[in-house]
């Protein structure tokens, strides 16, 4: 993954009272997230020395809902696809979706492979910058043609948004561009928090004017004092550590149609991954929905 380097242009969207209509989770009136994910590229070192004993410890920690990724060894990690949703259901965990770059014969193969142990959804990662608009036209009308694939094999496609997306071109959004572009039958997205912030866009706005279309998404938090430009790490840090107010923002996506939660820290400040993963899951287990 490229360091994300674009910074805070306008928090005070952060602060925003939204409502949220999710479901009563507790007999006290307080409003939770009903499961909690994490994607396991933060966890890729680990995963890479120990998968089975990795996904224990994340089962433990409370995670219920994982997403993977294509690296070295697939996106099963060496296992079959059956082998892994069994490992994966072992710990308590259920595989919900996998990022993976690919072309369409790939997307034909990895969709089977996913629809046969009841995955739900295959997200294209990353596209980068590109250098005009008509060339995020014409992503647009790929990401049809696997969300078409996808969909014949009874799942769901969706693309993730980096920094890039938010940054104009020739006076648009590229991210816009892609949403009005793409059909809402074959194309979901998948928001992630931090870079929508850190781009100056506001995550809310995008809720609610693209409803559903925003079904997953990714959590991080903001630094409240930001690295400077060009330094080596992001300025990232641990849910509840930062400016971001997830408190109200996880309500309104809620209520706009998001379904799917996963924690992704891409900045370890003295800690591990594992102690982060057991951070991140503590804070979102007790956080309020407003």
């Amino acid at each position: 993954m490229a360091n994300r380097r674009s910074f805070l242009k306008n928090s005070s969207l952060l602060t925003l009272s939204l409502p949220f209509m999710g479901e009563l989770l507790s007999g006290t009136g307080d409003k939770h997230l009903s499961a909690v994910g994490i994607q396991l590229y933060m966890m890729r070192d680990e995963m890479k020395r120990d998968p089975v004993n990795t996904l224990k410890q994340l089962g433990k920690l409370g995670y219920t809902q994982i997403e993977s990724y294509n690296g070295d060894k697939g996106v099963f990690w060496g296992y079959t696809g059956k082998e892994f949703k069994r490992i994966a259901g072992d710990s308590g965990l259920t595989l919900i979706s996998t990022h993976y770059e690919g072309d369409s014969k790939g997307y034909e193969k990895t969709a089977a492979e996913a629809a046969e142990i009841g995955m739900k959804y295959l997200i294209y990662p990353w596209k980068g910058p590109q250098k005009s608009i008509e060339d995020f036209k014409k992503i647009a009308n790929e990401f049809n043609g696997y969300g078409a694939i996808c969909k014949k094999h009874g799942i769901k496609f969706a693309y993730h948004p980096h920094d890039y997306a938010y940054k104009k071109i020739d006076g648009e959004i590229p991210l816009d561009v892609l949403l009005k572009n793409t059909d809402p039958a074959l194309v979901d997205f998948q928001m992630d928090f931090y870079y929508a912030v850190t781009e100056g866009q506001d995550p809310a706005a995008y809720l609610k004017k693209y409803k559903p279309r925003f079904r997953l998404s990714h959590l991080r938090d903001v630094m409240k004092e930001r690295l400077p430009a060009g330094s080596d790490e992001e300025s990232a840090c641990d849910l509840g550590q930062g400016i971001m107010n997830y408190s109200s923002l996880l309500a309104l996506a809620i209520k706009n149609g998001m379904q799917y939660f996963f924690v992704e820290q891409s900045r370890l400040f003295q800690e591990t991954a594992m102690q982060s993963a057991q951070y991140n899951a503590s804070y979102l287990k007790k956080l309020r929905l407003t």
